[in-house]
């Protein structure tokens, strides 16, 4: 169960880094390998952990959030833990409310609707006072890791964010988000900057509590197109990675390795790999070899098999394993799924994908 047992900053000493060098590009004896939602409902202990509680409730509980993270560790040799949490955080931080409703996910009870909703927000957000307990979490869980394997850190991206406060909620079209890029665009930069300085703030908060990594998911990035990515999604990425560099060098806190996951946005794999993150990640519509010739050389990639394949039988995950590791090569690499796991998958199939990534790549590597 996690306790303190050690005072906040006297961290135990990592004893498995591969996730951490293979972000920077250092040679690794075996590919590292997580899972996007690695902590969840797949799991009986997970729902078993949850049931009793209201989601935004239990990412309030550093406690809970701590177990949760550790959680999938107990089961499978991961390379690396991510703290659980949301990115709807970022949204409450500014004042706005959001509930869990069963069966239908995230809602904001009051979403943004005409530009004037923005004078509701706030406009200076101590991140501390309103997302302290994402950073209690982190420092709890790092010290509960005993240095097993590194801690991710995370936060959603500003148009990702934008997307929620406007629609509500889910979407499939995005349209209500997407109508204010056109018809009010000084409206829609003026937000997304506002998210951009509160998430950078945030990113280094977590550095500070204890995260190892971050990465920023842009997860609604195949709602724009390339011209609406390169003015509303791209700069505020770009920003971001500065920002919390330089924010971190003065603190002197740890220059962790970044990744950005934009899902969909295959068409911009060029200007990511540019972004000033160490890591792109993939989701599973893109070719690896195509990735490679995209990013270059100097830049890690996370991903990408098609979270499907895990109902696949085992030995059928194996062979898919095998492949992907084939086609991305070893190193500068970091096995994971094109998005998150599903909530009706096997526990021992995504053991038989995280053992055939360790397995397959330590072969190859040797031979």
């Amino acid at each position: 169960i996690c306790s303190f047992t050690r005072s906040p900053k006297g961290f135990p000493k990592l004893k498995n880094d591969t996730f951490l060098r293979a972000a920077r590009g250092e040679e690794t004896e075996h590919t590292p390998v997580w899972c996007m939602r690695q902590a969840g409902r797949y799991l009986p202990e997970f729902r078993e952990t949850r049931a009793a509680q209201d989601f935004f409730a239990t990412c309030r509980s550093p406690k809970l959030c701590c177990e949760l993270t550790l959680q999938p560790l107990r089961r499978f040799p991961l390379d690396a833990a991510i703290i659980f949490s949301d990115i709807l955080v970022v949204p409450q931080a500014l004042g706005m409310e959001v509930v869990m409703v069963p069966g239908k996910g995230p809602t904001f009870t009051e979403p943004l609707k005409e530009v004037e909703d923005l004078l509701k927000l706030r406009q200076k957000v101590d991140v501390t006072a309103e997302l302290g307990y994402v950073f209690q979490a982190i420092t709890l869980t790092r010290h509960s890791l005993e240095g097993r394997v590194p801690l991710i850190g995370f936060s959603g991206a500003p148009w990702t964010l934008m997307s929620y406060m406007i629609e509500g909620g889910g979407s499939t079209t995005m349209s209500k988000a997407k109508s204010w890029l056109y018809r009010h665009p000084e409206a829609s930069h003026q937000l997304l900057r506002l998210l951009a300085n509160v998430i950078t703030d945030y990113l280094v908060g977590q550095v500070a509590a204890g995260a190892q990594a971050l990465q920023l998911f842009e997860s609604h990035a195949g709602h724009l197109g390339p011209e609406q990515f390169q003015d509303f999604a791209l700069p505020y990425i770009r920003d971001i990675a500065q920002a919390v560099k330089s924010k971190l060098k003065e603190e002197a806190l740890p220059l962790v390795p970044m990744i950005i996951f934009a899902k969909d946005a295959h068409y911009a794999l060029r200007d990511l790999a540019h972004a000033g993150y160490e890591v792109v990640g993939l989701d599973w519509t893109i070719r690896p070899q195509e990735a490679r010739a995209q990013t270059g050389k100097h830049i890690t990639l996370q991903g990408n098999l098609d979270p499907c394949a895990l109902y696949a039988p085992k030995e059928k995950i194996g062979e898919l394993v095998k492949k992907m590791l084939e086609d991305f090569g070893t190193q500068r690499y970091i096995a994971n799924l094109g998005h998150g796991l599903y909530p009706d998958m096997s526990p021992e199939h995504v053991g038989a994908f995280v053992e055939a990534v360790h397995s397959h790549s330590r072969h190859i590597n040797k031979h």
